[in-house]
């Protein structure tokens, strides 16, 4: 017999149990990266993010849970949804709040529904959608998005109608390369040599990059990320970023293992710097900032040592974050990513599921056009 509680507090179910069910997971959904977010009030009171974290019970046994935020607006969550919440604005209906299965600030795939491997998924997945309709219901909220999800997933939630939407981001695959020169080799002649020209254009200009990760990272590190994260944020968006200095205080101190920094200096003078999360099977981009603008050092920092950080580790892929055909020149594949939503209002969630129809031919015209802009010499098991 299977229960459900929905907490309002990561500790309410604690370390021990978390881990125990999310233990093959990435980074973003273990309980030290969830509990610094809670902790360090990047999410609660003022966020727009509220914990809901539904937990699955087996005979009183925690067996499954999935990460559930209530929201109140649709900010650092990178599945665009502004055009349905203005739907609803506009015939007098409130959109907001809305229930979330997502990692906060985190447009990266993964386990959203963590189970114990003997525990059926199929099984599972009708009463866990009934209990969120039920729970959307009973507490004036409009919709539920799960984001970033499986493709397994997200295939098993569309037979509960939870409406599947693509959307596309650009990731780069190791494919064996034993270099960063080998790895260029395999990529057009013009295109190789626009990076290598980049490249030495940086070390021409006096400027110095290095990776810093584990225990080579230091306070002072972290300080001048900060830095850099605050000002590159209040620059492009009026505010100093989603995530407070003690968020990363506590990653930094709680998941150094998992963290890569890549610091750039100009004449000695640290100006960027960049901070990527990783385990043995993905490396994710997610933080830069710069305190002095320079010329391709964004394409430096954030993606070519990247790639050289996935060859040495073994690294298969490499997720630098949303948005950006730039990337694509630099052999970054667009690659499909999974969402699904329900909606409580029938004639709204038939709406959406139009616009999805729509949406769906467009997204794979734009992803077959983007392909072909690959610069690779030859492309296999894509």
């Amino acid at each position: 017999m299977f229960s459900v509680k929905f907490i309002t507090s990561i500790e309410k179910i604690g370390q021990s149990v978390w881990d125990d069910i999310a233990q093959d997971t990435n980074p973003f959904c273990k309980y030290t990266f969830l509990h610094a977010l809670e902790s360090s009030k990047s999410v609660g009171q003022g966020s727009g993010w509220f914990v809901q974290h539904l937990i699955i019970y087996q005979n009183q046994q925690a067996v499954g849970i999935l990460p559930l935020y209530k929201k109140t607006h649709s900010y650092g969550e990178y599945v665009f949804d502004f055009a349905w919440a203005n739907t609803y604005r506009q015939y007098g209906l409130t959109y907001y709040p809305k229930l979330v299965a997502s990692i906060p600030f985190t447009p990266v795939t993964g386990a959203r529904l963590m189970l114990k491997p003997d525990i059926d998924q199929t099984e599972i997945i009708p009463l866990i959608c009934e209990k969120l309709q039920a729970h959307i219901k009973q507490n004036a909220m409009s919709s539920m998005h799960w984001l970033f999800v499986e493709e397994e997933l997200s295939n098993s939630l569309a037979e509960q109608n939870h409406l599947k939407r693509h959307s596309v981001q650009f990731q780069w695959f190791n494919r064996d390369y034993s270099s960063f020169e080998n790895y260029l080799n395999h990529l057009h002649s013009r295109r190789r040599k626009r990076i290598k020209k980049e490249r030495q254009a940086l070390l021409d200009a006096d400027v110095a990059v290095k990776r810093l990760h584990g225990n080579a990272l230091t306070q002072e590190d972290l300080a001048f990320f900060y830095e850099c994260y605050q000002q590159t944020y209040l620059k492009r968006s009026g505010h100093q970023g989603y995530l407070t200095k003690e968020f990363f205080n506590q990653i930094f101190a709680n998941m150094r293992e998992n963290l890569m920094l890549v610091c750039a200096s100009k004449d000695n003078t640290p100006v960027a710097s960049a901070l990527f999360v990783f385990d043995n099977k993905q490396l994710c981009g997610r933080y830069w900032g710069a305190l002095t603008e320079v010329d391709k050092l964004h394409f430096e920092c954030c993606y070519y040592q990247g790639i050289e950080f996935c060859i040495e580790q073994n690294i298969s892929q490499f997720n630098p974050g949303t948005q950006g055909e730039h990337k694509i020149l630099r052999g970054f594949e667009p690659t499909y990513c999974y969402s699904n939503h329900w909606l409580k209002q029938q004639a709204f969630h038939e709406g959406v599921e139009r616009f999805i129809k729509q949406e769906d031919i467009q997204l794979a015209e734009y992803k077959t056009n983007a392909d072909k802009l690959l610069p690779f010499k030859q492309l296999e098991n894509k």
